[in-house]
């Protein structure tokens, strides 16, 4: 059996029932906080969580298909194309021919689109960033390696897929 030793010699009692279920509901009550800032701001737009998902990875990846967005967000066609349609009435996501495939969709944010999307990143960034500075790097690199090792496996595709190639 490989050694599980933690790295400060206290055997297994990181893993724990009780070490479990707090770093799940340290899970729950970060998101709250993650989430806190952004729900503020999309109030004013009477947009919600769905809106600011899809808005985050059309910017990560311009060009993005619906199809992909299907995969990447894990919800129904119906539920996204009610979003989709709302963030294009509003002028906030431009919608184009595939240049591949004439019957794919090509999604991009407008201007106004791309700035409600740095005024969201930005609240989450500095939320972030404040947290990092308190844990520190080692801390930092043990964070994303816990959550990358809870990804499906497709989804870490998604997460690794380099950004921008509108696939």
């Amino acid at each position: 059996m490989a050694d599980t030793q933690d790295p400060g010699g206290q055997g297994l009692l990181f893993l724990t029932d009780e070490q479990l279920r707090k770093g799940i509901e340290a899970m729950f009550f970060a998101y709250r906080g993650f989430t806190a800032d952004p729900d503020r701001i999309l109030q004013h737009y009477a947009y919600g969580r769905a809106h600011h998902r899809t808005i985050h990875f059309i910017r990560r990846n311009p060009g993005t298909t619906v199809n992909n967005l299907l995969a990447v967000l894990g919800v129904t066609k119906q539920s996204l194309n009610r979003v989709l349609r709302t963030l294009i009435e509003d002028g906030l996501v431009e919608s184009s021919v595939g240049k591949r495939d004439k019957r794919e969709r090509n999604l991009n944010l407008t201007e106004t689109g791309a700035t409600l999307e740095k005024e969201l990143s930005d609240a989450q960034r500095a939320r972030m960033r404040a947290a990092y500075l308190a844990a520190g790097p080692e801390a930092v690199f043990g964070f994303r390696t816990v959550l990358e090792a809870m990804m499906d496996p497709d989804l870490r595709r998604h997460y690794n897929k380099p950004r921008g190639s509108g696939a």
